[in-house]
């Protein structure tokens, strides 16, 4: 009964289509939701493709390149701190410090000096950042050459009202098929490192945007918003590709490269996630359909989805005009999206030289 109700044609496609009307026949092959079984075996095989490109490129990389890691202070071995540590918090209060001081008989100063080393040793090193940044940017970089190669000779490429010619009967396209499979299995490989992953201040907000993005792709799927959903993927990855290799040339110490590639970003982002995605891509979904069918379910989710993309869209682009401001102003101190370092930890800050450049870049989405 459920299953029923949750495949009802109304809420997936406009009237007066139905399921029976997709079924594949005379040359058409349509999008199946068994096509998207293959999703799991994609992304773990894309987590092993990971762990051996890591090991075998991102690392050989990273010593060309010159990325080192700071030898940072380690804290003093003791089981009492330590299991402290482990069991209650990683930041104590000032009441638990004064608790603890007069346990061991040690000064606040020097209980506050053994958390902040003890967390420095737990935080990320630059080696892990720029393997996990190379890899991203290969991934975006084959991910936007493919597709552009899949939709460049495609009519709604250059006519967006070509995307709803036929709707929803438009046979499914073997490059269309596996752009949204490796795209998908990428975003669920990223799910499933979540946890290994470097954690950013805006963890919540990448959370937000890998579900979003998953729920998004897995319904026009199953609702044949193909095409449209093709267009939707390289708008994003296009400024990823930029926004990685800008991590990895700033993990690598390269101060000039890093803030060229970081310039060229800012523009290609607002270009992209807050011009072309919401007054060609939202416009699209919004405008056009009306031409042919009455609304229906399908038609509000799809477009409330790309709504809370768009959202995401207006907070990072907050977070890099931010960044702007204070490259102009000549007082830039930090990422904006990074979670600073501590005291006697590698300094990974955003800093300001004399000539106001920027020689630090540590994050982005």
């Amino acid at each position: 009964m459920l299953s029923e109700w949750f495949w009802w044609d109304r809420l997936w496609l406009p009237k007066p289509v139905t399921w029976a009307d997709l079924e594949d026949g005379e040359g058409r092959v349509y999008a199946r939701v068994s096509h998207l079984y293959i999703i799991i075996p994609v992304a773990v095989l894309l987590l092993g493709l990971r762990s051996l490109y890591e090991r075998l490129i991102a690392v050989p990389l990273a010593h060309a390149l010159g990325v080192k890691d700071k030898v940072r202070l380690r804290a003093s071995h003791n089981p009492v701190l330590e299991k402290y540590y482990n069991t209650h918090s990683k930041h104590p209060t000032q009441e638990d410090i004064k608790g603890v001081c007069k346990k061991l008989g040690c000064s606040e100063r020097q209980v506050e000096r053994w958390f902040r080393r003890r967390r420095n040793q737990d935080r990320p090193g630059v080696h892990k950042k720029f393997k996990e940044a190379s890899w991203r940017f290969t991934f975006y970089l084959f991910s936007s050459i493919g597709g552009v190669l899949a939709l460049y000779d495609k009519p709604w490429f250059h006519d967006l009202r070509e995307v709803w010619a036929g709707f929803p009967k438009q046979s499914l396209l073997d490059s269309q098929y596996w752009y949204y499979i490796i795209e998908m299995s990428f975003y669920g490989s990223l799910l499933f490192s979540v946890a290994a992953d470097v954690k950013r201040k805006d963890f919540r907000e990448q959370l937000v945007h890998h579900w979003a993005t998953l729920t998004l792709l897995s319904f026009s799927w199953c609702a044949n918003y193909i095409r449209i959903g093709t267009l939707v993927m390289l708008v994003h990855d296009t400024s990823d590709v930029l926004l990685e290799s800008a991590k990895m040339f700033n993990y690598a110490g390269w101060e000039t490269t890093c803030n060229s590639i970081f310039v060229v970003f800012a523009l290609v982002f607002m270009l992209t996630r807050l011009i072309i995605f919401p007054f060609w891509l939202i416009h699209c979904t919004w405008v056009y359909p009306l031409d042919q069918f009455e609304p229906f379910f399908g038609f509000y989710f799809f477009n409330v989805m790309l709504v809370v993309l768009l959202v995401l869209h207006m907070f990072w682009a907050s977070l890099i005009l931010r960044m702007v401001k204070k490259f102009l102003f000549g007082y830039l101190k930090g990422d904006e999206r990074s979670d600073e370092e501590e005291e006697g930890s590698e300094e990974e800050h955003t800093r300001m030289h004399s000539n106001g450049s920027v020689t630090r870049l540590s994050n982005g989405h």
